[in-house]
């Protein structure tokens, strides 16, 4: 389990994130949701170690984020950042080859292949990463974070996948394959944690939904509960926009403009 116990992140005065509790279980997909300037991104650093909270703890399975190496957290979790810029004209391959190298692989470059292969970009291995659509590069980032955690779970420890935003620059295939992946990952004992967007995703995919607004959890669990008009037009100002599968009571997300 990776837990934030009263996590809070000031700067400048302002606070980031305000006594956020947060649990990633084995098994388990959970999905933060919220507006721009909720914490989203702050929480996913302060998670993943590359950060560190003014007030509050994180701890990796008992023990604080801030006691592991940063070999030791390579090989704990992976993480896809919001955004990444490269100085260099490296290949698709010799990008997710650092994944699985930072990882300790005795065979990188053919970890590598399996994670391209696994995004769906077999045959991309020589093709220049500045060369790519934005969504390509979204994809090699992705299979950088499977290469560098290949097994959900090894020697009984799961691994964790957090993913910040995985979905951007994707068309909708693109999108599902994506969480598809994460998914199944989770399934099979890992951790994930994803930021998305999109609601309707989130609602397909969370087991566990976070909802985050100005630093603070306003709501969490199952999508069928959080995933309501009350929370959804307190934290994004729209009303009315909810509403449920008739089979499943699955949520489900439309809004109307108001200049309809």
């Amino acid at each position: 389990m990776i837990s934030a116990k009263d996590v809070t992140v000031a700067r400048s005065g302002r606070k980031l994130l305000n006594a956020v509790d947060i649990q990633l279980l084995p098994g388990r997909f959970t999905i933060v949701i919220g507006p721009n300037g909720a914490g989203k991104s702050t929480l996913l650093k302060v998670m993943s170690g590359e950060m560190l909270a003014n007030e509050g703890e994180v701890t990796y399975f008992g023990a604080a984020a801030h006691l592991h190496s940063p070999e030791e957290l390579a090989r704990r979790r992976a993480v896809l950042p919001q955004a990444v810029q490269l100085a260099f004209p490296f290949t698709a391959l010799e990008i997710v080859r650092m994944g699985s190298v930072a990882q300790g692989s005795l065979q990188p470059t053919e970890q590598a292949r399996k994670a391209l292969t696994r995004v769906g970009l077999l045959g991309f291995e020589a093709r220049p990463y500045p060369s790519l659509s934005g969504g390509e590069q979204q994809r090699v980032q992705f299979a950088r974070a499977l290469a560098q955690v290949p097994e959900p779970v090894v020697e009984g420890m799961p691994r964790a996948l957090l993913l910040d935003e995985p979905t951007a620059s994707l068309d909708i295939g693109h999108q599902i394959s994506v969480l598809e992946v994460a998914r199944e990952f989770a399934d099979a004992g890992g951790i994930v944690l994803a930021i998305l967007h999109d609601l309707n995703l989130a609602a397909e995919f969370a087991d566990h939904l976070v909802v985050l607004d100005q630093g603070r959890v306003v709501d969490e669990g199952a999508c069928v509960e959080t995933v309501s008009d009350r929370t959804i037009g307190g934290v994004y100002g729209i009303s009315g926009a909810v509403g449920r599968l008739p089979a499943a009571h699955i949520p489900f997300v439309l809004p109307q403009s108001r200049y309809r």
